[in-house]
């Protein structure tokens, strides 16, 4: 079933139409009723992707396993010491002998030229599983879980609270002004986003009929949002060095719940994980000896308030990323 989806690699949103975007958001669906339904979703018996790691994760290597399994495919994983890529092969070679063994690659890491060079080089899609620029699949989790709990996305109002320039919350600009949310971005202005990507996506705003806004004051940034939505303060692969300068900027953008009460009556909470909400893991812990905090960037009280809506969203990760699998890999007829 080839469509305009077929063979194209995945590697941000800004590739992306809104049109396209719904598309995959439609298809996600499908693809979790059918999955609930318990129906078979072989279609891709006989081919294989690669999933090549320079960063760990649970969610992402997790969601693209068991979706490629879904569909039928043989998958390898390659962690970070398993690879010679960049070390003794160059990464275009490596793409290149990727693509002749792989129908995909799915990567995650750091420079975004990294993925840009392998969906070049390979001839086969390839599919960004999360950069220093962008994360495009956890968007697409995202937006599924907004309109499920919704049942729309045009005209809500979405706030990122903390460190704005990271990966997560550019993508998520770019997400929101896409598909028409109001997207507001609150945190200190030494961390907005760069002024290039500020410009594109008001552009794409103002054709999506929707706004968007940055600010530094958290109770501005809060007051009437639908959906607010943080992330850990110091990101994979930061020194560890920055903790004490990145809490004393963020302290104040923590989500806690005198900000939720600012937020609307229906306002929901959705954080991409891992979260440092108690001392139940060595980084907090260790925080917590260094520093005496007990949670960062959101409090135990909000992530498990029923407002919070994080695994869900975590379970999203699986059903959109078959849905990229399955569309750039020519889809097929599940009947």
């Amino acid at each position: 079933m080839a469509s305009v989806f077929t063979g194209r690699s995945f590697l941000k949103l800004l590739d992306y139409s809104t049109e396209e975007i719904r598309e995959l958001l439609d298809l996600s669906k499908r693809l979790k009723a059918e999955k609930k339904a318990g129906k078979d979703q072989r279609c891709f018996v006989g081919k294989n992707i690669v999933l090549l790691f320079e960063k760990t994760s649970t969610r992402t290597r997790c969601s693209f396993e068991v979706a490629g399994r879904d569909l039928g495919l043989g998958v390898t994983y390659l962690d970070p010491g398993s690879s010679q890529m960049g070390k003794k092969e160059s990464i275009e070679d490596t793409a290149k002998v990727l693509g002749r063994l792989y129908d995909g690659i799915e990567y995650r890491g750091y420079a975004q030229k990294t993925v840009e060079t392998l969906a070049e080089a390979s001839g086969v899609p390839v599919w960004n599983g999360l950069t220093d620029d962008f994360h495009p699949t956890q968007m697409l989790a995202d937006l599924l879980t907004i309109e499920e709990h919704f049942g729309k996305l045009e005209g809500l109002n979405f706030c990122f609270m903390g460190d704005c320039r990271n990966n997560v919350a550019r993508s998520l600009m770019v997400a929101c002004v896409k598909m028409g949310l109001n997207f507001s971005a609150c945190g200190p202005r030494e961390l907005w986003p760069d002024q290039e990507l500020i410009d594109v996506c008001t552009e794409i705003a103002k054709q999506n009929s929707c706004k968007l806004k940055l600010t530094d004051d958290p109770v501005e940034g809060s007051r009437g949002q639908d959906i607010i939505y943080t992330d850990i303060w110091v990101s994979m692969g930061e020194d560890e060095s920055i903790w004490a300068d990145r809490i004393k900027q963020l302290k104040p953008y923590q989500v806690n719940s005198e900000m939720m009460a600012r937020a609307s009556d229906s306002a929901i909470f959705l954080h991409c994980l891992p979260s440092f909400h108690d001392r139940l893991t060595t980084v907090g812990e260790a925080i917590h000896e260094r520093f005496g905090l007990t949670e960062m960037e959101v409090s135990d009280e909000v992530f498990r308030s029923p407002a919070s809506l994080v695994f869900d969203e975590a379970e999203n990760r699986m059903h959109t990323i078959k849905a990229v699998i399955y569309a750039s890999l020519g889809g097929c007829d599940l009947a």
